[in-house]
């Protein structure tokens, strides 16, 4: 394994399980210090346990702005930078549009869009003092419309402006910004995955490649390759690994 992100630092979160988990053990393999997220405290455990001494972590809310703001001031203090924020914790909920709840439409913002928002502001002053990077999980959800995931298109299309309008904003200063937007992932998100019992399958079938799914492990590899020096030119750009799913 390279050492790629020797001396350098990174906050991610969703740190606790899926791609969030494999991005921070990535990160650490090849020589980073990872400031850990999650809800899940005992998760949190679980990947500190496997990555070491350079996996501190922070259990943490991120769909509470004043957590967010404490989280990445806590990274800085206790790592001495802040080099990478990924943005990786999502959530997602399939229905019929007629059946969503406000709390579930208000759970689904915090944590796909009101979080990576949030962080971005906190950690931004921090990221331009060492020419950082900004890296979103958004989602093929986020470029193309899917039936009875309304909510979810919604905020991984959210999460795709904000990366675009992000790299316009900050085009001439030290900072780069780019998305990853996986398709079907082997994660505990996809695992869960249900539909209501009436839909209509023909419909979800179209959003589904008969590639397979993909392994956390293929996505932090992306992560990683976007947050070093090798993807110095990429900026603002939003970048798919799906298997053919939004080719055509």
């Amino acid at each position: 394994m390279s050492e790629r992100f020797e001396g350098r630092t990174a906050l991610i979160t969703g740190a606790g399980s899926g791609i969030g988990r494999a991005t921070t053990l990535r990160l650490v393999e090849e020589g980073a210090t990872v400031f850990a997220l999650d809800i899940d405290e005992a998760r949190l455990k679980e990947t500190a346990e496997l990555g070491g001494e350079q996996v501190v972590v922070r259990p943490t809310d991120v769909t509470v702005v004043a957590e967010c703001k404490t989280a990445v001031a806590e990274a800085v203090e206790r790592l001495g930078k802040l080099d990478i924020l990924g943005n990786v914790a999502g959530i997602a909920a399939n229905a019929h549009l007629t059946d969503v709840t406000e709390a579930d439409y208000r759970r689904m913002f915090g944590v796909n869009v009101d979080a990576y928002f949030f962080l971005a502001q906190a950690a931004i002053p921090h990221l331009l003092e060492a020419n950082g990077v900004i890296v979103n999980i958004a989602s093929n959800a986020g470029l193309m419309g899917q039936a009875f995931s309304v909510v979810y298109t919604m905020t991984k299309g959210a999460v795709v402006q904000l990366t675009r309008s992000l790299a316009m904003e900050y085009m001439k200063r030290p900072l780069r910004v780019v998305a990853i937007a996986p398709g079907g992932t082997d994660t505990a998100l996809v695992r869960n995955f249900s539909m209501p019992d009436d839909v209509d399958w023909d419909l979800i079938g179209r959003y589904t490649s008969p590639r397979g799914f993909a392994k956390p492990e293929d996505i932090a590899a992306l992560f990683c390759f976007l947050a070093s020096d090798e993807a110095k030119n990429i900026h603002g750009a939003i970048v798919s690994s799906d298997n053919g799913l939004t080719a055509g």
